[in-house]
C-alpha cells in the first residue's frame, strides 16, 4: 500500500488535535484572564529502511500566549486585575496550589473568597474569610479591609486578610487541563511584593476572535485536503488492482 495514504491520514489527524485547541480558545474569549494555547505544525521524517521519501505532520503546543488581555473597568469592589506580571494563588480542584489571572472574585455564604469558577483563594496566612461588611475595600497590595456590618462607623476599617500574588518563572509553568497554571517542580511558589493589583478592573481573555476564526477555517480547509488526498490514493490502489487483474 501507498505510505501517502498514512501521510495524508497523519496529516488529517494532527489538525483535528489542531482544531481542538483552536476551539477551545475560541470557546474561551470571553472567560476573565484566559490565556490562550500556542499550537504548531512541523514535518517528521520517516525512519527505517529506505530511502526518505515522505514525512509526517505533527502537531505540538509549545507554549502559551501570555500576553495581558484587555482591561475592563466594572467598578466592582471584588473585580481586581492585577497590573503588569504577576498572578493570584487559587486552590485547585486537587487540593495544590495553582495559579490564575481571573480576578472575578465571589464571598460565598460561609464567607470564604472565591474567583467566579469556584475557586478557592489563598491568602498570605491561609484561607480568606470575608465578615458580613458593609463596605469592602482591596488595596494595591492585595490586602483586604472591610467596615463591619452595624459597627456604627464608616471610617473604621479592618483588615481581614491579604491576598497571595506571585510571580512565576517562564521556565518553571505549565498549563493544566483545568486551565490553571502549575509550578512544574509542585512546590508553591513565594508571594511577591512586587505584584500589584487594581479595584473594580477585570481582565478579560486575550484571545483574538477574529484569528482564531480565521485559524479555524484554514484548519477546516487544511483538513479537507488530507481526505482529498486519501481519496486520491485509494482511487489509484483500486485502478491498480485492475491492471494486476488484466
Amino acid at each position: 500500500m501507498d505510505r501517502s495514504l498514512y501521510i495524508a491520514m497523519s496529516g488529517a489527524k494532527q489538525t483535528l488535535q489542531a482544531q481542538t485547541v483552536n476551539a477551545n480558545n475560541l470557546a474561551n474569549t470571553q472567560t476573565t484572564g484566559f490565556k490562550s494555547d500556542l499550537e504548531q505544525f512541523r514535518s517528521r521524517p520517516l525512519t527505517g529502511a529506505g530511502f526518505p521519501t515522505r514525512v509526517y505532520a505533527m502537531n505540538e503546543k509549545p507554549w502559551l500566549d501570555l500576553a495581558t488581555g484587555a482591561m475592563q473597568t466594572t467598578g466592582g469592589d471584588l473585580d481586581v486585575a492585577i497590573n503588569g506580571e504577576g498572578y493570584f494563588a487559587v486552590q485547585g480542584a486537587d487540593g495544590k496550589e495553582a495559579y490564575t489571572r481571573a480576578g472575578d472574585l465571589r464571598v460565598t455564604t460561609e464567607g470564604l473568597l472565591k474567583t467566579g469558577a469556584g475557586l478557592q483563594i489563598i491568602g498570605e496566612d491561609g484561607p480568606i474569610t470575608i465578615p458580613p461588611s458593609e463596605k469592602l475595600t482591596i488595596g494595591s497590595d492585595g490586602t483586604i479591609s472591610i467596615i463591619p456590618l452595624g459597627s456604627g462607623n464608616a471610617t473604621t476599617q479592618v483588615q481581614v486578610g491579604r491576598i497571595k500574588m506571585v510571580k512565576l518563572e517562564p521556565d518553571n509553568i505549565e498549563k493544566s487541563t483545568d486551565g490553571l497554571l502549575h509550578a512544574k517542580d509542585g512546590k508553591p511558589v513565594a508571594a511577591s511584593a512586587d505584584v500589584s493589583l487594581a479595584q473594580g478592573v477585570l481582565e478579560g481573555s486575550n484571545v483574538n476572535a477574529l484569528t482564531a476564526m480565521v485559524d479555524m477555517i484554514e484548519l477546516a480547509r487544511n483538513f479537507e485536503l488530507q481526505t482529498k488526498v486519501m481519496k486520491s490514493v485509494d482511487d489509484n490502489s483500486a485502478a491498480s488492482a485492475k491492471l494486476m487483474q488484466m
